[in-house]
């Protein structure tokens, strides 16, 4: 069996030794769901513990942040002849609208969804047993 030790001298790439345990361990289930369920929770396990130990969460994510604000800047002034104010103007309108357009999908989704009364037949019974 190996050791968190051993683990940590082998180096798996991305994942915590416990992590990878988890993986080694993944390894030898038979069924196909159990096999996709683990991977998800081992997955969540090493982004969890990669961020408790991340001193400052707001710096890790910075490029991130910025790269998402210059494809606004680049999709409202693809040949950059706005000034910087009204291109970060634009490119803040364009990112309000990106995020809004996403809520009004999810939105439109969740009431496609059935709810779970929907697909168990919802309660038994008349109208007239139903709360008003």
């Amino acid at each position: 069996m190996w050791t968190n030790r051993g683990l940590q001298s082998r180096s798996i790439k991305g994942l915590h030794a416990g992590a990878a345990l988890l993986e080694m361990n993944w390894r030898s289930e038979r069924s196909l769901v159990s096999m996709t369920a683990d991977r998800s929770l081992i997955a969540r396990l090493a982004a969890h513990e990669s961020w408790a130990n991340t001193a400052d969460p707001s710096a890790r994510t910075a490029p991130a942040r910025r790269a998402l604000l210059d494809r606004f800047e680049r999709r409202v002034d693809p040949d950059g002849l706005l000034s910087p104010a009204e291109r970060a103007r634009r490119a803040g309108h364009a990112r309000k609208a990106y995020f809004t357009r996403l809520a009004l999908r999810s939105a439109q989704a969740r009431r496609k969804t059935p709810s779970v009364a929907d697909v168990d037949g919802g309660p038994k019974g008349s109208d007239e047993d139903q709360p008003q």
